[in-house]
């Protein structure tokens, strides 16, 4: 079994209006809401937006923006 490479953009732009979890690559740290849009720089909008940091609710943040940042390894 292989696996196929998906583009990203595509991926999340099919998802807008839907339930999304997103997780920060540096630390536990996890947004759950809803995907509202998301732009050509992968920055996206999330809104009722939960807050939560190794696996605790944290809090409800209500419309959240999460930037995009391009690194290289």
């Amino acid at each position: 079994m292989s696996l196929q490479p998906v583009n990203p953009r595509p991926f999340l732009q099919a998802r807008v209006g839907t339930e999304v979890l997103i997780r920060l690559k540096w630390g536990q740290t996890e947004y759950k809401g809803t995907l509202e849009s998301i732009d050509s720089y992968m920055n996206v909008l999330l809104r009722d937006t939960e807050e939560h940091i190794d696996g605790k609710h944290t809090g409800s943040l209500g419309l959240v923006l999460i930037r995009y940042k391009f690194t290289l390894p």
